[in-house]
């Protein structure tokens, strides 16, 4: 795959990441949260991740990439609104922290590639997928968790009901 096909896939990633948290999403599917990321590592693993002229300098660039996607992540996963619904279905909303957390990590990814190409480091797109499956794994990790430890919001007085999120883990 091209550098531009994994740049345009990255952005095509991200905006469908952002447009979906700006509106409540259920979350359907505890036991696949893991897909999406492990398709981005292999991905990213695919285009190379380390630059053989600039060994040292492109690992380190590459693991502060990969430290920024997973503290992104945990960052995005806990200032999601979570809750149930009375059906028991859990749902998702970010929030102007989980906004603030995209900004800031988007302002550190791309410093990140300004140092590289000013010290002439050639990190390629593997670098950058890396580090949004590890956003989208944390994240959605730290979700399928919180959810797990919801109460059901609605029931028997009793506790007799299991919410149906419980049977999909």
């Amino acid at each position: 795959m091209s550098a531009l096909v994994n740049v345009l896939l990255a952005v095509a990633v991200v905006a469908l990441i952002v447009s979906r948290q700006v509106r409540p999403q259920q979350l359907a599917d505890a036991k696949r949260w893991w897909i999406v990321p492990a398709v981005l590592v292999y991905l990213g693993i695919r285009q190379g991740l380390v630059d053989p002229d600039h060994q040292v300098a492109s690992v380190l660039l590459l693991g502060t990439e990969v430290a920024t996607g997973l503290l992104m992540g945990a960052a995005w996963g806990w200032t999601s609104k979570v809750w149930t619904e009375p059906d028991g279905s859990v749902w998702t909303k970010g929030t102007r922290a989980t906004a603030a957390v995209w900004a800031v990590g988007i302002a550190v990814r791309l410093a990140l590639a300004g140092i590289g190409a000013l010290a002439g480091i050639r990190m390629g797109t593997g670098a950058l997928l890396l580090g949004l499956a590890a956003s989208l794994l944390v994240r959605s990790g730290i979700l399928v968790w919180r959810a797990q430890s919801l109460p059901a919001s609605y029931g028997a007085a009793d506790g007799s009901a299991r919410p149906l999120w419980k049977d999909r883990v």
